[in-house]
């Protein structure tokens, strides 16, 4: 009998999980032990090691395939003997729990493979549903299609058995639209993440990096503390006299047009350090971390109206003298509203 490849619980705690890689293809023989996928937790990624031997008659997870439920079917392992038609008594649980179940059914036919399986199950799984022409479309790619605006009902599904995933939305929303230009000539690049379209991109170029599911459950739990655990922060002195020595001697230059203070100082070596670092110079979406071309520091200004916040862009770019002025500038704005 036909052996259903189930995802498995790789931690107490995991209830789904990423099917990063698949390491075989249908057709491939596999011994008990052999190394068959990659699987993503919220931990780690680990591997899945096949448990019997047999050939990979079906793969019902495509590759890529986040939010796959602990113990859901994702692939079928076949015995010696047996036919992709078998596959059938495997998958044949599904088509019973989604299509309605008639007074009398009529005796289904049999099926010659595999394939013409999936395409009997697909069309009775949404005829249960009931809700007229229900997309078929994983979590995620219905979140980032609603978030973008994008009609679900209008793309060709490309994940197991026509469903719509994740690439196909992105496919969709990277067709046409192209960011405008900065105001540095700076072309700015295309989000290709969901919940990119929440978070502003500050007039910026940027590239993404995408979040694997440890750094998402990471930036979950470093919230979580936030919000929940009492903080107490620590300061430390410094020695800065040299520092104070240069600020004092550039001062004195004879026809200065600049005061340089400490804070400018710390204005250009943050922004030397975020150059050197780029990734604090980021922000955070939920499916990817977005890493700005441009090195701006914004510096707070407290005003009889509350906190504002005035920006030196390209920070990195500017001499102490210019990032002096500018500050003293924007500040006079800031207290002027």
């Amino acid at each position: 009998m036909p052996i259903q490849i189930l995802m498995p619980a790789l931690s107490p705690t995991m209830t789904e999980g990423t099917l990063s890689k698949w390491l075989v293809k249908e057709g491939d023989e596999v011994k008990s032990g052999d190394i068959i996928a990659e699987i993503e937790t919220d931990k780690a990624t680990m591997e899945l090691e096949a448990v019997d031997e047999g050939r990979i008659g079906k793969i019902l997870v495509a590759a890529g395939t986040e939010g796959v439920e602990v113990n859901k079917p994702i692939g079928v392992l076949l015995e010696e003997g047996e036919e992709d038609g078998d596959i059938e008594v495997v998958e044949a649980p599904v088509a019973k729990k989604a299509a309605p179940q008639a007074a009398k059914p009529a005796p289904k036919p049999a099926l010659n493979n595999a394939t013409e399986m999936v395409e009997k199950i697909v069309p009775a799984a949404k005829a249960s549903e009931d809700d007229s022409a229900r997309i078929f479309a994983s979590p995620l790619a219905k979140r980032i299609a609603a978030n973008a605006g994008v009609d679900l009902g209008s793309i060709q599904g490309t994940g197991p058995n026509g469903r719509v995933v994740k690439s196909d939305v992105e496919k969709v929303m990277s067709g046409g639209a192209v960011k405008s230009q900065s105001a540095s000539g700076t072309a700015q690049r295309v989000a290709t993440s969901s919940s990119s379209a929440d978070v502003p991109d500050f007039g910026q170029s940027y590239r993404e990096e995408a979040n694997s599911s440890v750094r998402k459950i990471i930036a979950r739990r470093l919230l979580e503390a936030k919000q929940s655990i009492p903080h107490f922060y620590l300061t430390i002195e410094c020695v800065i006299d040299d520092l104070l020595k240069l600020r004092k001697d550039l001062n004195g230059r004879d026809g200065a047009d600049y005061k340089l203070s400490v804070n400018d100082f710390i204005i250009k070596a943050s922004a030397l350090a975020m150059r050197k670092v780029p990734m604090v110079n980021a922000t955070w979406t939920d499916e990817a971390i977005r890493i700005y071309d441009n090195v701006d520091i914004s510096i707070a200004v407290a005003t009889d109206g509350g906190l504002i916040t005035p920006i030196i862009r390209n920070a990195d770019q500017k001499g102490l003298s210019v990032i002096s002025n500018e500050m003293k500038e924007l500040a006079a704005r800031a207290r002027d509203n």
